[in-house]
């Protein structure tokens, strides 16, 4: 039995009428930049995710970046990121020509290490962006703890974590701003690229409606130098209506973490395998399933040889990119993170994986484990 690693074509099926309605819809109007979807998706968004302004914007990435144009970021500033993560984290930094400073990440959750950010926040730092690794909230209390004592502002990286909570707090409602993708394979995703920044400060969400639009507020009238990070209608309009949705695909991605952790238990796998934790107080979304062993890449080999799909996220930490060698960070200074870009692997997880095929898998890696036993 083949397993992809994602099959959108399966989510796609059920609501297939619900999104060329709204597609219709946008067509019929022909209004296809910003404008009534935009702003119903806004409103939905804000409501949904408890948070007083949702701001949609052109991708993950540029929510980022927008977030960090409205803080003023640019030379001479250091921001703080961990070094283990998809690489917009730090590289909207590098963009603004400011300097990332990389971190080390907990071994067992894959979040930012708070002790680590301790022990590198300076006077030049300007922000600190910890991210929500594969939907599940970073140690928020400790980092608003050093943040808030060194006076500087926190920019959660939520690309992953729409809909996590941590103590019954939202990702993207611990810092200044959240800021979210919509990349077609997240767990609210659209038909190409979209992002959302969040805030509740009405100040900081009013430069970002400002940035997104090249600084233009009037029409043609530029008080700051802005850029082209605006929402698509289409995107919007697609996303209202998987956004109705989210909450059942989130359960069933929770309810497949689980019966992944029974079939590995009932296998005895996990005493052979380190398998995703869920700390308490958390509310994990499983934007991936990542598990850890030893011979990871052979055990990647085997399965997809047994066409099962798996992803590696993420091979190279960025104090190993050929691009920020510049920056001059120890190449072993992030122990836990090359463990981590070493051993870990991403399983299917997606909501409308079956239990058969969950035992497929597990049915495949317990085969790889008695060969190399």
């Amino acid at each position: 039995m083949a397993v992809p690693l994602l099959d959108l074509k399966a989510q796609y099926a059920p609501i297939r009428t619900q999104i060329l309605e709204a597609i219709t819809r946008v067509c019929d109007s022909q209004y296809f930049v910003m404008g009534p979807e935009v702003d119903g998706l806004e409103r939905e968004l804000a409501a949904m995710l408890e948070t007083g302004h949702a701001i949609g914007v052109s991708s993950g990435t540029d929510a980022l970046l927008v977030a960090m144009m409205a803080l003023g970021i640019g030379p001479g500033d250091e921001v703080i990121t961990p070094t283990y993560s998809f690489f917009a984290t730090a590289g909207c930094v590098s963009r603004l020509g400011a300097t990332p400073v990389l971190v080390d990440i907990d071994p067992v959750t894959f979040n930012v290490s708070p002790a680590a950010i301790a022990a590198t926040i300076s006077p030049r730092t300007k922000a600190i962006i910890p991210v929500h690794l594969y939907g599940l909230v970073a140690e928020m209390e400790a980092i608003r703890e050093i943040a808030d004592r060194a006076g500087v502002p926190v920019i959660e990286d939520a690309a992953q974590a729409i809909g996590a909570r941590r103590h019954g707090r939202q990702a993207g409602n611990f810092g200044l701003a959240g800021c979210l993708s919509f990349f077609p394979s997240k767990n609210l995703g659209a038909f190409g690229d979209g992002g959302l920044v969040t805030t509740n400060d009405a100040a900081f969400a009013k430069e970002v409606r400002l940035l997104r639009n090249h600084g233009a507020e009037p029409k043609y009238y530029h008080a700051k130098i802005g850029g082209n990070f605006r929402l698509d209608a289409l995107q919007a309009a697609i996303l209202r209506v998987k956004a109705t949705h989210l909450a059942a695909w989130t359960d069933a991605r929770r309810r497949n973490a689980g019966r992944y952790r029974a079939l590995f238990a009932e296998a005895g796998l996990d005493r052979q395998l380190t398998l995703p934790v869920e700390p308490e107080g958390s509310f994990h979304i499983y934007n991936q399933f990542v598990i850890r062993g030893a011979d990871r890449d052979a055990l990647r080999a085997h399965l997809t040889a047994q066409k099962i799909g798996t992803e590696i996220y993420y091979p190279v930490p960025f104090h190993r990119q050929e691009c920020f060698a510049p920056l001059g960070a120890p190449v072993d200074g992030f122990p836990h993170a090359d463990a981590a870009a070493n051993t870990s692997l991403a399983l299917p997880i997606y909501g409308e994986l079956t239990e058969a095929q969950q035992r497929e898998v597990v049915s495949a890696i317990a085969g790889f484990c008695q060969q190399h036993a």
